[in-house]
C-alpha cells in the first residue's frame, strides 16, 4: 500500500515494553479505532543484539512478545491496519541484524531509521545530554548520513533533533543541516517532521523560546533541496496516538515540502 501524510496515519509509536512510554500495542490500536484513524504504525526501539543502551528499549528476549502482540492486534482491529516496525539505532554491525532478522525472518513491515546515539570524539554520544556545543554537530551529521546510506529505512525519524539542547542557530547547525538535507534528497529518502517536539517544554533562546524540534529553521532550509517528509505523532502513550500530526503536516506545507508516499507491504 501507498501511505501519504495524513491527519488518520501514524507510523511512529511506542509501547511499554521500551521502558519509557505506556500502553500495550492493543492500547494503541483501541484509541486509534475509536479515533477512525486509517493505518497505525507500531515502531518501538529496537532491542539489539548486543543488549546496548538497554535502558531505554525492550530487551531480546521480548522481540518475540511484541511480534505476538501485533499479531493479535491485526486479529481483532480489523478496519484498522496495523503495521508492524521498528525505531532503529543503526551500526554496521547491526545491519544483519535489522535486514535478515527483522525484514526477512520476522517479515517486518518497515524500519525507521533514528539517531539518538552517535559516534564521537572515539564513544558514543547521546542527543539529548552530550550535544552541549554546536561543534559536535559534525559527527551528528556524519550517523545520519551513514544511516541513510544502510538502505535500510523507510524515513529518518526527527532528523532536526541535533537542536534538543542548544538554543541558537549558527554556522554548525546550517552545515549540520545542509549536509543531512543533501544526503536525504540524494537518496530519495522521506524525513519526518516530528508531532512529539511541539508537546516538550520550549527551549528559551536570545530570540525567544521556541520549539526544541521540529526546528523551524532546519525546515526552512529544506525547502531549498528536493525533499519529502512524513508527519507522525510520535506517540509514547495510547491518548497522544495522533497528536500533532496535523500541525506537522502544515508546516511542511508551509515550506512547500513534498508529502512522502511510502511503499508498504
Amino acid at each position: 500500500m501507498i501511505i501519504k501524510p495524513n491527519p488518520l496515519v501514524n507510523l511512529h509509536t511506542h509501547t511499554e515494553l521500551c521502558q519509557h512510554a505506556k500502553g500495550r500495542v492493543e492500547d494503541y490500536c483501541h484509541v486509534a479505532d475509536h479515533l477512525g484513524m486509517e493505518v497505525l504504525g507500531i515502531s518501538d526501539h529496537t532491542p539489539l543484539p548486543d543488549g546496548r543502551w538497554p535502558g531505554e528499549r525492550m530487551h531480546m528476549n521480548e522481540l518475540e512478545l511484541y511480534c505476538k502482540q501485533i499479531d493479535r492486534a491485526r486479529e481483532k482491529y480489523t478496519t484498522l491496519k496495523v503495521l508492524k516496525g521498528m525505531e532503529c539505532e543503526y551500526d554496521k554491525k547491526y545491519h544483519s541484524f535489522f535486514e535478515d532478522v527483522l525484514l526477512g525472518e520476522l517479515k517486518f513491515d518497515y524500519l525507521i531509521g533514528a539517531v539518538h546515539y552517535f559516534p564521537h570524539e572515539g564513544r558514543w554520544s547521546r542527543v539529548f545530554t552530550d550535544m552541549l556545543d554546536t561543534s559536535v554537530f559534525l559527527s551528528y551529521s556524519k550517523h545520519v548520513i551513514t544511516t541513510l546510506e544502510s538502505g535500510l529505512f523507510n524515513f529518518i525519524a526527527h532528523p532536526d533533533i541535533f537542536g534538543y539542547m542548544i538554543p541558537d542557530w549558527d554556522e554548525n547547525g546550517e552545515a549540520c543541516a545542509r549536509d543531512i538535507l543533501a544526503a536525504a534528497s540524494e537518496l530519495n529518502i522521506p524525513l519526518e517532521i516530528n508531532g512529539n517536539g511541539y508537546s516538550k517544554k520550549k527551549l528559551i533562546t536570545a530570540k525567544g523560546p521556541r520549539f526544541r524540534y521540529p526546528w523551524f529553521k532546519f525546515w526552512e532550509i529544506a525547502s531549498e533541496y528536493t525533499i519529502e517528509f512524513v508527519a507522525n505523532s510520535d506517540a509514547h502513550k495510547p491518548s497522544r496516538v495522533n497528536a500533532h500530526i496535523n500541525d506537522a503536516i502544515r508546516l511542511g506545507e508551509y515550506y512547500n515540502l513534498s508529502p512522502a508516499s511510502l511503499l508498504i507491504p
